[in-house]
């Protein structure tokens, strides 16, 4: 049975806006807690200059996760995904990861990719809960705390998106 406080989380309604400059400060705040190599500001102020789809995600205006999407075609590739670290295991990351589809779809793509740490147990599974499906490896991608760690590709088809 869940918790109160996971169904409270779940059904507390989410503002999805666009990012923008004035979100930085936050955005940085939970990159850097969340990630042992978080990307720099000025990755997230490029993303918003080339014209990818940059989100946050606000709960009564708090800041609780973000997205970036690099649309190119019929495919969109998920960049960053992150939910702030004291509301992590509470369904943000699947809401965030369903409107990044939805996002998509609306802007033409079919298909997603990504790549994740292998070592990311929840976020590999949250992944695959959604449908998406290794299609390959990425030797050394990742920076890690002893050398590098390599990626693996995820994909999937935007078909029906389900709940």
């Amino acid at each position: 049975m869940r918790s109160l406080s996971a169904l409270a989380a779940e059904l507390a309604p989410l503002e999805f806006l666009p990012m923008n400059g004035k979100d930085l400060a936050q955005v940085m705040e939970i990159e850097n807690r969340v990630y042992s190599h978080p990307w720099t500001q000025g990755n997230f102020a490029d993303s918003m200059k080339a014209g990818y789809s940059c989100w946050v995600a606000r709960e009564g205006g708090a800041l609780v996760g973000y997205m970036v999407l690099m649309p190119s075609l019929d495919e969109t590739h998920l960049l960053n995904i992150s939910v702030a670290a004291e509301r992590q295991g509470r369904g943000y990351g699947a809401r965030l990861l369903r409107f990044a589809m939805e996002v998509s779809r609306h802007g033409g793509a079919v298909t997603m990719l990504l790549e994740v740490r292998p070592s990311n147990a929840k976020a590999l599974a949250l992944y695959e809960n959604y449908g998406f499906q290794v299609i390959g490896r990425r030797k050394g991608y990742y920076p890690a705390v002893e050398g590098r760690e390599d990626a693996l590709v995820l994909r999937r088809e935007l078909g029906e998106i389900a709940a």
